[in-house]
């Protein structure tokens, strides 16, 4: 009975410590043209895997005018995030023979970047153990 009551508390201790760095970011993403499709999201926790291997990603259905998405039970610590209108529904930023998005897009803070997408330390932000509420613009 003491092992048991021993490993239940050890349990327990290992599930509140993994849960006590845990937070929520609340995406509102405005400019959303059309209810068509997904929106998109995937974030990134360092400058050497931005745009390249997110650590989450997420979609929800879009909505005409604004779309909130919420990513729950993340590490507090510093972010980006890129996020599409996959108006058409087929899983993929679509571009053009250049490379330029042809579906709306946006990034954390807003950043842009030149002659291509911004760097992570612009788009970087910090979450909270308490939580983010955060908006952002799609950009066509």
């Amino acid at each position: 009975m003491r092992h048991l009551l021993t490993t239940t508390f050890c349990a327990c201790a290992l599930l509140t410590a993994s849960l006590a760095g845990a937070a929520t970011l609340t995406i509102r993403i405005d400019d959303v043209r059309s209810g068509d499709g997904t929106l998109q999201v995937a974030l990134y926790d360092s400058a050497g895997t931005f745009l390249k291997k997110s650590v989450g990603a997420t979609g929800e259905k879009a909505v005409k005018g604004s779309t909130t998405v919420i990513v729950k039970d993340l590490p507090e610590g510093d972010y980006a995030y890129a996020i599409f209108h996959d108006a058409n529904g087929n899983g993929k930023m679509d571009a053009n023979l250049m490379g330029i998005p042809t579906e709306d897009y946006a990034f954390s803070n807003d950043a842009l970047g030149k002659m291509g997408p911004p760097k992570f330390v612009d788009a970087r932000f910090t979450l909270p153990a308490a939580g983010l509420n955060t908006t952002v613009s799609l950009k066509n």
